[in-house]
């Protein structure tokens, strides 16, 4: 159901004690410029240096090529209710996510209200974002002092737009939402084909924003916790907190009991999850070869 005000649910539930975190959005500079947010889907199950090194990836491109200026950028935690291998429960991904942006010095906020609660399409993902920055807060100023409403934009890996591509994998109605609505920002990696997927997403190539490594990363997720079983260091792979966080929590160092961590309540909700709303396709591969990275995400 789509809302009178354009959104796929007519209202947002929040998590318990849940407040948008607004407190770096920043001031519009270029009033002769759209204002954006971009929002990082994904697991993060850990959130490695590649998820952060894409938002400044993204703000190269927009400051070059664009008329937009970037005033927010953020990462939005999967609920544990996305049922997959290595997905460490929300509250040890949205702690490792906070300590890796206080780690950045920058801009980079967490929102925790996909990650505690009930599984959420990625289309009320980006309604929920429009809704607290333009709705409840009234967009942002520039700098004389006006308010100018916010675009929010999804940002992701290339093998998102492949995905998008597949017949029957994205339903038209989320396309329409996502790539018409919104827009998305698509971190390219060298040797994927993306003439075709975009071709076949021909009625939004206006909102599709390519942008190429120019240095080439394959640090994932997946990697990540395939060295912390076999007892190996990831040290520079990841932000000194995250590994200092994971080493004194003793995370991933097997990936059946990591999956165990979830309370009995979480284990319930993921059962009702498999039966109704948890995602039946296939599911958007990662930045590199991992599950965890911003593209792993549901339909």
């Amino acid at each position: 159901m789509t809302s009178p005000a354009g959104y796929v649910t007519e209202a947002f539930t929040n998590p318990p004690n849940y407040n948008f975190p607004h407190d770096r959005l920043e001031t519009l500079r270029d009033a002769s410029k759209t204002p954006v947010v971009l929002v990082a889907c994904g697991s993060f199950s850990p959130v490695t240096y590649l998820h952060l090194r894409m938002f400044e990836m993204a703000k190269d491109y927009i400051r070059h090529n664009t008329e937009f200026e970037v005033v927010g950028i953020y990462l939005s935690p999967v609920s544990d209710m996305y049922k997959k291998p290595g997905l460490l429960n929300a509250h040890h991904r949205v702690n490792m996510c906070n300590l890796a942006a206080q780690d950045s010095g920058g801009s980079l906020m967490i929102d925790p209200w996909e990650a505690f609660q009930a599984y959420q399409r990625t289309a009320i993902v980006l309604d929920h974002f429009d809704y607290e920055i333009n709705t409840v807060l009234g967009g942002i100023s520039t700098q004389d002092g006006e308010h100018r409403k916010v675009r929010v934009m999804l940002l992701a890996g290339s093998d998102l737009i492949s995905t998008m591509s597949e017949p029957g994998v994205w339903s038209y109605s989320d396309l329409e939402h996502i790539l018409g609505r919104y827009g998305v920002f698509i971190i390219e990696r060298a040797g994927s084909g993306m003439d075709q997927a975009t071709d076949n997403l021909a009625k939004w190539r206006h909102n599709i924003y390519m942008i190429s490594q120019l240095i080439q990363n394959d640090v994932s997720s997946t990697k990540v916790r395939l060295f912390l079983r076999r007892g190996l260091s990831v040290r520079y792979l990841l932000p000194n907190s995250v590994v200092d966080y994971i080493e004194e929590n003793g995370l991933y160092q097997d990936e059946s009991a990591a999956n165990a961590n979830a309370s009995l309540s979480e284990k319930g909700k993921e059962k009702e999850a498999s039966s109704s709303t948890a995602p039946l396709k296939k599911e958007p591969a990662a930045l590199s070869t991992s599950r965890e990275s911003p593209t792993c995400r549901k339909c």
